[in-house]
């Protein structure tokens, strides 16, 4: 009969040195960007997703309803899904930052180290400006559809909101400025994560394009919707 081994517990000094360690990681420039890739996949995993379901509204405010309770009935799921996503969004805000910060410091590209063609789209130039906008719209769009009366259907907010002649426009720019964001953000987490080579890269920046013009497509969409069908 064999014997049986059990590791031996960490001592404090290694804990202390892995944790220290870790920090080293986060706080170096490449650690930095390896967060900021993580988390814009997660944050632009969740957009797509979230893009998908409001597109039921094309089916009609019954079918978009449905899809609306359905999440409700998930019950505590969704507010902890929610404290996540606000968690990853401020970790990926204040990352950013940093970032944008030391390069500026340092006179080099929006990412250390980047020399590239790409690095000098408007895209990329303007990626901490549209990023405050995402943080503005994200804001209005809480205060105007979450944080509201929740005994108004849903529909009937999303339709309240989206035919005001002062918000519409003021969503529809959020919107244009959150998928210039994305629209580098797709292509900059491939190349953060060592996915660069000539023969592919004109494929793959055709699809962050294309994602981003979906994403695009279909909020804009939504709202030309609501208006002209009296959602």
């Amino acid at each position: 009969m064999g014997r049986l081994f059990f590791a031996a517990p960490l001592s404090s000094t290694a804990i202390r040195q892995g944790m220290s360690l870790f920090v080293q990681i986060c706080t170096s420039s490449l650690g930095r960007k390896y967060i900021m890739a993580l988390t814009g996949l997660l944050l632009g995993s969740f957009l797509v997703f979230h893009a998908a379901g409001n597109s039921l509204i094309f089916q009609g405010r019954e079918v978009f309803t449905a899809y609306a309770e359905h999440l409700r009935s998930l019950g505590p799921l969704l507010p902890t899904a929610g404290l996540f996503l606000l968690a990853v969004f401020l970790l990926h805000i204040v990352t950013g930052i940093s970032l944008f910060l030391r390069n500026r410091q340092a006179k080099s590209g929006r990412y250390a180290g980047s020399k590239s063609a790409l690095a000098q789209t408007w895209a990329v130039r303007t990626m901490p400006y549209t990023g405050l906008l995402n943080l503005a719209f994200l804001l209005l769009h809480l205060a105007t559809v979450r944080f509201t009366d929740q005994a108004i259907p849903v529909a009937e907010r999303v339709s309240r909101v989206l035919t005001n002649p002062l918000l519409a426009p003021l969503y529809a720019v959020g919107i244009m400025a959150l998928v210039l964001h994305i629209s580098h953000g797709f292509w900059s987490l491939l190349q953060s994560v060592g996915i660069n080579h000539p023969g592919w890269n004109t494929v793959l920046r055709g699809g962050s394009l294309l994602i981003s013009c979906l994403v695009l497509a279909v909020f804009l969409g939504i709202i030309l919707y609501v208006n002209l069908y009296q959602f």
